[in-house]
């Protein structure tokens, strides 16, 4: 299998680079993946990742809840029971930050394209991208909206869009820089970028360790701090304009990772390192295990 090695942070380019973890994939192959740490910048990144024309099978799993909408278990169900609510606290943001109340959209990695489909029955005119042709299918299903593959991302008019998501889809692109460049081309003047990842410098990660679920191997790439975000955004002309935590995740990643350093789930023990690990940031809120980053030309 074809995989990429890096010499060099995929963010700065610095060569101040070393291993600090190996993670287990525990969703699909159960191998274990380098993920090293970039000194100049603070990026992780996961090392010898599969090219991206051989990381399909490792996406190829009931339990990726993104690609297959999944109610088994107890982390998905809860996933699902609060997802309704996130939709429209997305939506309210998207609305607010834009000042607009309906516009286009771009959703770039729509997964089963719940997300996609709020925003259209909200009035938005809506794009949808995904990877994953099975994905798509299920997106018409379940969804009823039609998604177009990711690499139309490329075709699409400049300056087209008043916002653009990406809700916890950076961190698995190949084409980091690429993907960067070409939304800063695709948003309107005055149109916003959001980008949802996990953030390893949080709480629950730093408990967790290498059984924290949000490092998520080999499927994310990166493994992004609030200041790695900073640097690579800046030589694409892109800047942070906030930080919103999602309280949520916390949560959802410490259920799963009880259940990755236990053998077996344990809502009480999950559930109470999530409320630690807000409790822990609600002061410092860039320390929440994902953040939304708001972001300008």
């Amino acid at each position: 299998m074809e995989t990429v090695h890096y010499t060099q942070c995929p963010a700065c380019k610095a060569s101040a680079i070393h291993k600090v973890l190996a993670v287990k994939d525990y969703t699909v192959s159960k191998e274990l993946f380098e993920v090293w740490h970039c000194d100049a910048c603070s990026l992780r990144f996961t090392q010898d990742i599969p090219a991206e024309a051989a990381i399909g099978k490792y996406y190829q799993s009931e339990n990726y809840i993104s690609h297959t909408n999944t109610s088994k278990g107890l982390v998905n169900r809860l996933y699902h029971i609060v997802r309704n609510y996130t939709l429209n606290s997305k939506k309210k943001l998207v609305q607010s930050v834009s000042k607009r109340t309906t516009g286009n959209l771009l959703d770039v990695g729509a997964g089963v394209g719940a997300f996609a489909g709020f925003m259209r029955a909200a009035g938005w005119q809506v794009t949808g991208l995904e990877p994953d042709g099975e994905t798509r299918k299920r997106a018409l299903e379940q969804n009823r909206i039609a998604l177009q593959d990711t690499s139309d991302l490329f075709k699409l008019p400049p300056g087209h869009f008043d916002a653009i998501t990406m809700w916890h889809v950076l961190e698995h692109v190949h084409q980091l820089h690429e993907y960067l460049d070409q939304l800063k081309v695709l948003l309107k003047p005055g149109g916003v970028l959001f980008i949802a990842v996990p953030n390893y410098t949080s709480h629950d990660a730093a408990f967790y360790g290498e059984y924290w679920a949000a490092y998520d191997v080999p499927r994310h790439l990166y493994h992004f701090s609030p200041a790695s975000m900073r640097t690579l955004l800046s030589p694409h002309g892109l800047t942070v304009k906030s930080t919103i935590p999602m309280w949520f995740d916390s949560f959802y990643v410490s259920l799963l990772s009880e259940q990755y350093k236990t053998g077996k789930s344990s809502m009480v023990k999950g559930f109470l390192r999530g409320l630690i690990s807000n409790s822990k940031a609600w002061s410092q809120r860039e320390k929440c295990s994902s953040l939304i980053y708001v972001i300008g030309k």
